[in-house]
């Protein structure tokens, strides 16, 4: 733990969390006033060169364009065909090792004994005096014990409580959709229904919905941790809110199990039923830490899936015909676009030894990142693996969610959201027509959507038959 850490959680019971956040970061802009600050990458962005112009020592997946520009496909499938296990020096995030291979990405993820996911998951560092602690970014046993705490909220028994609320406010966003007339997909559907699915699994006050959506855009969008261009002024006051609304809700609910009242399954209660992170408010920076983890776990992921699916039934029209034809097909075609979106495109790693993989020596401390989307994409472990196929065999054993202890915690969940979703949108439009091509988010890490204009044809039918 840190010294900043330790200070924070001795003063946390006197001095309120958001209070601290803004302390540090008046601090920081004084300090770096007066002192050179640590670096920070500027990202100007430009055409990259194509990939066989490059020498294979020269290649650099890490530029926050690569996705945009979509020039990602032809990047790695060099690096998988050439240089699998492949090391970059001189990136603007440091030197680091990719891995682009199926095979090998799972042999990295379930190594948690050679490779640590400490202290962070992305390619670049977080913005300094943010340094938050996530369950995420830890090993074993603390990592276990975080875990544990909170995933009940997924747990079978909960998931199904949740189907009918989920289909309810799911309903409520396509029924008030325009038909017939242009609208950006991202904001009306993707972002809304993410918006109000993460406020029921935090009980968050609902009017504020929005705000969850935007800390979590937020925290995963400064230049030194993926290449984004949120600056650190906005990033300290997002944090700083969050800080303020995620405290009084931590207090809330413990005023009200004080009082008698049941606990929920919401995030919050099972923190505090848990002996290892009930007192985890009084712990600022992990608090914060794991709230954090758990919205850009329910956002990014839900979110740009639900918006890479109808993307990828516009560019594949006769699955879109297929699954008209068998709505039966949908579980399937979940698995399918979230492998074929694969909305994080990667975690990251740090070597506790030196490792041989695929004829490379990986030294002690070296950065390793897994590349997910090349790994989905890898023709040595998936059928034509550029094609998006409905009933594709085996569509589940993609690596979207990783491998291993740190296997996604909510995958169920972002399945059955994207499932009740088509269920829906099948029960009412003949048609969802992509207008021109989205605009992607700047980022090395998320795989994402920041528009999407669609026009919706109505079903033609005699009555409707909810699903």
């Amino acid at each position: 733990m840190s010294l900043k850490s330790t200070a924070m959680n001795i003063t946390a019971p006197v001095i309120p969390a958001h209070w601290q956040i803004r302390a540090v970061h008046r601090f920081l802009k004084i300090k770096n006033t007066l002192f050179k600050g640590p670096y920070v990458p500027t990202f100007v962005e430009s055409p990259l060169p194509e990939v066989d112009t490059l020498a294979i020592e020269d290649i650099d997946v890490s530029s926050p364009f690569l996705f945009r520009q979509k020039k990602w496909q032809s990047y790695f499938k060099r690096l998988r065909d050439e240089c699998p296990v492949h090391y970059q020096k001189n990136s603007p995030f440091g030197p680091f090792w990719s891995i682009t291979r199926y095979d090998d990405i799972v042999f990295v993820d379930k190594h948690h004994d050679l490779f640590s996911a400490e202290p962070i998951i992305t390619l670049g560092r977080t913005p300094e005096g943010l340094e938050i602690e996530t369950f995420i970014a830890m090993d074993p046993p603390k990592h276990d014990e975080q875990r544990k705490a909170v995933q009940n909220v997924v747990a079978p028994k909960n998931l199904k409580e949740m189907e009918g609320l989920i289909r309810q406010r799911t309903r409520e966003v396509l029924d008030e959709l325009p038909v017939g007339q242009p609208f950006d997909w991202v904001k009306t559907v993707s972002i809304e229904l993410t918006a109000r699915m993460l406020a029921t699994l935090l009980d968050f006050p609902y009017e504020l919905r929005h705000k969850l959506v935007y800390w979590s855009d937020v925290s995963t969008a400064s230049p030194e941790t993926t290449g984004g261009k949120v600056d650190s002024d906005e990033i300290f006051a997002a944090a700083a809110d969050a800080g303020k609304h995620f405290v009084k809700l931590w207090h809330d609910k413990a005023a009200q199990r004080a009082a008698g009242q049941e606990a929920g399954f919401d995030l919050i209660s099972l923190m505090q039923a848990n002996e290892e992170t009930k007192d985890m408010v009084k712990r600022p920076m992990e608090f914060m830490g794991n709230l954090t983890l758990l919205i850009v776990g329910g956002n990014d992921t839900t979110r740009n899936s639900m918006t890479g699916g109808v993307l990828a039934l516009n560019q594949f029209p006769d699955e879109f015909t297929k699954l008209k034809e068998n709505p039966a097909l949908i579980p399937n075609m979940v698995s399918e676009i979230i492998r074929w979106q694969t909305p994080l495109a990667y975690m990251r790693r740090i070597a506790k030894q030196d490792v041989e993989l695929n004829g490379k020596t990986i030294k002690k401390g070296d950065k390793v990142v897994m590349w997910y989307a090349s790994g989905n994409r890898d023709e040595r472990n998936i059928d034509q693996p550029d094609t998006f196929i409905i009933d594709r065999k085996g569509a589940r054993n993609h690596l979207s969610f990783g491998f291993g202890v740190h296997r996604c915690m909510g995958n169920r969940l972002a399945e059955l959201q994207l499932r009740i979703l088509w269920e829906e949108l099948l029960q009412r439009f003949d048609d969802i027509q992509v207008l021109s091509e989205p605009e992607c988010v700047q980022s090395n890490f998320v795989r994402g959507y920041s528009k999407m204009m669609v026009q919706l044809t109505e079903r033609k039918k005699i009555g409707r038959a909810h699903v």
